[in-house]
């Protein structure tokens, strides 16, 4: 029941103060994929069939495929499907490569190619592995000064840590991989007591959360068993000790790659009107903008990850964690800044990023999903660095891309017209109808307001 409650409709609840209007469900996961779906639509859509069909239209008539995709996941009761975009000629590092992307959102996939085409014939994109290590930590409590557990750790500790986890980075060594270092981090100004063992990994061709999270996990049992043992600590110093948990880190600000273009200002040849030493000027500006104006970085790098993770979900990848390690590295000085950079000087105009970015080419969906085999395939199945420079310069063409129009013709003349067709679809305009306003938007900028004006102009004739 509802009730109305100072003008407002409010959910009775039961005695055990839950809505009256819905009930919790026992074993959900236990049902059937039919069953879910009728007991959602029943119990929130009020039995609407329409739902019902909606859900069942996208079951893939493929079982084996069905089946795989639900295995990706829980309780899956159908599948979203998204764009699956391809954005040519792109040069980078001497290859010209098609980039497969994934992304729902207008513009996204056009502005990387005309990047792309842009850049072409001026020697396209460079790009710098800087670094490949991923981190990882051991969180935990003990109460003992801190130069006693740092000789404890440097004498003791240390070896034992990379002696019990032998037998986990055996694989990932002989790849050429494993753990790198681990280091004792005195948190306890911060937290009274509080330490960390902060270990670094190259997991080579894997994006290697699982492997960098049984390490750990080995570290928090080997840091009890240790510390249990050590005879320079007192019972109370011992019994103080809590793992509070074993995590990799998802920013990871040592695994970088730079991309970049540059040519002489001479050679921008912006088809918009103005002249290369203005382009360039305005240009400048706004990224110095976006480095110096939080407000404006956000929406900055906003519009560079609309290219990374593209082809990050194409990939396989975990979208997730790109976007919050890009944002922490952009917020690594206490200010959020741009991830992008722009210099002028003696007549070259020279852009890049730096992006912190962890992927990988083998594990996780790599092999499993077709489209991601595909995409992987269509990329000449690259190694992980590779993947990475693929993915700064997605990156780096759509900020490019998005400045261009900014600083020349605005955003809106290029995305309103990538936008029209969802109007369009949205009024149920035929096909004839579409191309009619193609050509009348051609000379345009596409707003809302005027294509409805025209629509109803033309159904009226």
């Amino acid at each position: 029941m509802r009730e109305i409650v100072n003008g407002r409709f409010h959910n009775s609840l039961s005695k055990n103060n839950l809505p009256m209007n819905h009930q919790p469900v026992e074993g959900f996961s236990k049902l059937t994929k039919q069953g879910k779906i009728d007991w959602l639509v029943n119990e929130y859509l009020e039995g609407n069939t329409d739902y019902q069909n909606i859900l069942n239209q996208y079951w893939n008539e493929n079982a084996d495929l069905q089946k795989l995709h639900d295995e990706f996941s829980e309780n899956t009761i159908s599948n979203f499907y998204m764009p699956y975009g391809i954005a040519p000629n792109f040069l980078i590092d001497g290859k010209l490569l098609a980039l497969p992307m994934a992304v729902e959102e207008s513009s996204v996939v056009a502005a990387a190619a005309k990047a792309a085409k842009f850049w072409i014939d001026k020697g396209g994109f460079k790009t710098t592995i800087i670094n490949t290590k991923k981190l990882g930590h051991t969180h935990f409590i003990i109460d003992v000064e801190s130069h006693k557990l740092q000789h404890f750790f440097n004498f003791k500790l240390k070896k034992k840590l990379f002696e019990a986890t032998e037998s986990i980075t055996a694989n990932m060594r002989n790849r050429g991989g494993g753990i790198l270092e681990i280091k004792l981090v005195d948190k306890s100004a911060e937290m009274p007591n509080y330490y960390q063992l902060k270990a670094s990994f190259d997991t080579v061709d894997s994006m290697g959360a699982n492997f960098i999270n049984s390490c750990l996990e080995q570290f928090g049992k080997t840091l009890k068993e240790q510390i249990s043992f050590e005879e320079s600590f007192t019972q109370e110093e011992k019994d103080s000790l809590q793992v509070v948990m074993n995590i990799l880190s998802n920013f990871t600000p040592d695994c970088i790659v730079r991309a970049e273009v540059s040519c002489k200002i001479e050679d921008l040849k912006d088809d918009s009107g103005i002249s290369n030493e203005e382009f360039a000027r305005k240009f400048k500006q706004a990224v110095t903008i976006a480095e110096i104006e939080p407000f404006r970085a956000t929406t900055h790098n906003k519009g560079i990850m609309n290219g990374v993770d593209a082809v990050v979900i194409a990939t396989g990848n975990d979208f997730r964690a790109t976007e919050a390690c890009a944002h922490a590295y952009a917020a690594r000085d206490g200010k959020y800044s741009s991830l992008t950079h722009c210099t002028t000087d003696n007549g070259i105009f020279r852009f890049w990023i730096d992006l912190p970015i962890s992927v990988g080419v083998v594990g996780g969906l790599t092999n499993l999903h077709p489209l991601v085999k595909f995409s992987l395939a269509l990329l000449g199945k690259p190694s992980a660095q590779e993947l990475m420079s693929i993915l700064a310069v997605s990156g780096l063409a759509q900020n490019f891309g998005a400045l261009r129009s900014l600083v020349t013709t605005g955003i809106q003349k290029g995305h309103m017209k990538m936008h029209l067709f969802n109007i369009l679809n949205q009024m149920g305009a035929t096909e004839e109808e579409k191309q009619h306003f193609v050509t009348y938007f051609k000379d345009k900028t596409v707003t809302h307001h005027e294509v409805i004006n025209e629509f109803n102009r033309l159904r009226a004739q």
